[in-house]
């Protein structure tokens, strides 16, 4: 009798869980390892690298790529100019966003679809048709070489995704909750920032998330407009820096590293709600 119970308590094997679970288990070793050779490359000499033992796991910690890192002032430099960049920008663009999503959610006027769709389609915009003409216009106003360019276009291009975001999700809330907030006498302004924006926090946090980690990421609009060492980001820095004579391999690693420690921050500090944020509208009922 206890071996019938034990029998049928014991779940049976499914093939096809198993097959998944391999597949899964492929596949995150595939998306690991361009990480794991960034970290083993960061506790290796240039000389290690060089004779093919990269993939080797290192007898002892070689920890100097980490500390030329950090003893570096450029790479300060560069990492306080992709600060003083990703911030603002991800800010502007998504109080702009909240701006415009809110009034096409709550406040649609004559022509608003079609204002909509033709800021949406920004998303769908390949940046390289406007390099040139950003060039010259920025050139124009001596701009170039300093932060404003990218800062600039950084809020620009996140305009679409955030109004389309925060669109959606205003269009979720409830229009009673307005009417009652209205009724009692507050103003459009009142109920976006104390009816609306509180319960907008999962959205909030995937674009926040989403856009510093897209700004801070960048390469393309900082090696556009930046000509001087001392208004590079940190990923055109890391793309430069360069040992005596090649390539210097181990400290690369190590910057690339530390560069990703903002962005893996920010989805630490958001996951709780940027989690709940990706997941909103999955589940109906």
């Amino acid at each position: 009798m206890n071996d019938r119970l034990a029998s049928a308590a014991m779940p049976s094997f499914n093939p096809w869980q198993a097959a998944i679970f391999v597949c899964l288990a492929v596949l995150a070793l595939l998306f690991l390892a361009p990480t794991i050779g960034v970290l083993l490359s960061s506790l290796k000499t240039t000389e290690d690298i060089a004779l093919g033992k990269l993939w080797s796991f290192p007898t002892s910690l070689y920890l100097d790529n980490f500390r030329t890192v950090l003893a570096d002032p450029a790479i300060h430099t560069y990492f306080l100019n992709t600060l003083l960049i990703a911030v603002p920008a991800t800010a502007g663009s998504i109080v702009l966003g909240i701006l415009s999503g809110y009034v096409f959610a709550k406040l649609p006027f004559r022509g608003s679809d079609v204002l909509f769709l033709a800021i949406v389609a920004g998303m769908f915009f390949p940046p390289q048709v406007i390099l040139i003409p950003l060039f010259r216009l920025f050139n124009g106003l001596g701009l170039l070489d300093t932060l404003w360019p990218m800062i600039f276009v950084h809020i620009a291009m996140g305009i679409p995704i955030c109004t389309l975001m925060m669109r959606n999700f205003f269009a979720t809330v409830p229009a009673a909750l307005r009417e009652a907030a209205i009724i009692e006498g507050a103003s459009e302004w009142q109920v976006l920032t104390k009816v609306a924006l509180p319960l907008s926090l999962p959205a909030l946090a995937v674009l926040s998330t989403l856009q510093f980690t897209w700004i801070w990421n960048d390469f393309l609009w900082p090696l556009i407009f930046t000509q001087s060492d001392d208004k590079r980001t940190i990923m055109l820095g890391l793309v430069f820096l360069q040992g005596q004579y090649s390539v210097a391999w181990g400290i690369q690693g190590a910057l690339s590293l530390i560069a990703s420690l903002p962005t893996l921050i920010v989805f630490l500090f958001f996951q709780r709600y940027f989690i709940k944020g990706m997941t909103m509208g999955a589940v109906k009922g």
